[in-house]
């Protein structure tokens, strides 16, 4: 095939191939757009942005970790039990004086083993996910109450928050620039663009050389430019409040880490095999059990990552921490096109998911909307993308 057949091939199949991939970003900007004159734009400003992903991020961790147990035919609904628990383990052991970084490996070592107990349940002993976890959601919840004797527990400085609302450019002690920007978040998109570019160029390059289809050059070129706009606007908004949050750097290294592992390791194409079909993937060859085991040992030490960034935000460790967290990122999932029969889903499709839950909560709280009315929408939402996504694989003659 020649390369201008390759960049001529059929762009409405193209187009509508990956119509779903793209369609969440759509929604995104279309919920932002639509709720900016009904909250006279406060939904647009800077300090707006940098809240949204304080008060949003450890969902989102949760998320990435949740779209990997789905994709198996799994689920957690122990991650919120699992956060407060963790999280007041956690703000006991910063109390001690252990700093930071010792708490936060203690913490993410604490939901490793806590998803390998409920994973040997699964893999091994052969009892539903959805069991076991429930089991998990009611034993952690009356640990937390016993652990934290019904009371908060406050933490003995600021220290442990900045994880979770601290700025880069504040813990360097940088100024803004001319009064108008701080430096690092600008900054560090250039840089992520950059290497981000360079490495869809070499990709493209590698594809045509091995005479697989592309999109058209504009094409190609469009997407990069819209992303990159994106990422400088969001950039923007970092800049001109506080600065770069640390805890959008975590979630980025989150989603960076897990997405490669999901699209170009060994484990990954594992994980999508044995939730496409276990028993085929398991004739295969693949331990099907040991990544099941593996799924939900990463699951916990998300939920211990996301424990930290929770309690860090709350800026103490509350007994009834944690609630409905579970919902909020199986709902991630869903919106964000995880396959409800398994094996289809995208660690960014579930962050954009997220960020779609994130900005319609947003919206509705700057319009001082109840929390009641937040649940109907959600659950709306929720049953909509279950709906798509059984409708689309019934079209396709995949259900």
């Amino acid at each position: 095939m020649s390369d201008k057949a390759i960049h001529t091939s059929d762009i409405r199949g193209l187009i509508k191939n990956n119509l779903r991939n793209y369609s969440m970003f759509i929604i995104l900007a279309a919920i932002m757009v639509i709720f900016a004159p009904l909250t006279n734009g406060n939904n647009f400003s800077p300090r707006n942005f940098t809240n949204i992903f304080f008060q949003y991020s450890y969902v989102l961790i949760l998320a990435v970790g949740m779209v990997q147990c789905i994709i198996i035919l799994g689920i957690d609904l122990s991650v919120g039990s699992v956060c407060a628990f963790v999280g007041a383990i956690s703000a006991m052991i910063y109390n001690t004086g252990a700093g930071m970084l010792v708490t936060v490996v203690a913490s993410i070592a604490m939901g490793i083993a806590i998803g390998a107990f409920q994973g040997v349940w699964i893999a091994y002993a052969k009892l539903p996910a959805f069991i076991v976890t429930l089991g998990g959601m009611l034993l952690f919840r009356g640990l937390t109450y016993i652990v934290t004797k019904v009371n908060p527990i406050s933490l003995k400085d600021e220290g442990y928050s900045h994880l979770a609302t601290g700025t880069l450019d504040e813990v360097l002690g940088l100024e803004k620039i001319g009064g108008l920007y701080y430096p690092v978040a600008i900054i560090a998109v250039i840089i992520v663009l950059v290497v981000f570019c360079a490495a869809e160029f070499s990709g493209r390059k590698t594809r045509i050389a091995n005479g697989f289809t592309v999109t058209p050059l504009a094409m190609f070129i469009g997407k990069l430019v819209i992303i990159g706009v994106l990422a400088l606007a969001l950039a923007d908004r970092f800049a001109r409040y506080r600065g770069l949050p640390i805890v959008v750097i975590v979630l980025g290294v989150t989603v960076f880490v897990f997405h490669f592992i999901l699209k170009n390791t060994v484990l990954g194409r594992y994980i999508y095999a044995v939730g496409g079909n276990s028993r085929s993937a398991k004739l295969s060859g693949i331990n099907s059990e040991f990544i099941t085991f593996i799924v939900f040992c990463i699951m916990g030490a998300l939920t211990g990552l996301a424990a930290v960034v929770s309690t860090g935000y709350m800026n103490s460790a509350l007994p009834q921490a944690g609630n409905l967290f579970e919902m909020d990122a199986i709902a991630a999932c869903y919106i964000g096109g995880v396959s409800a029969s398994g094996g289809i889903g995208t660690v960014v499709g579930v962050i954009v998911g997220g960020l779609v839950m994130s900005a319609i909560n947003n919206g509705m709280s700057l319009m001082n909307l109840g929390t009641h009315y937040q649940y109907v929408v959600k659950a709306l939402i929720l049953l909509l993308a279950v709906f798509y996504d059984v409708y689309s694989r019934r079209k396709a003659g995949l259900g």
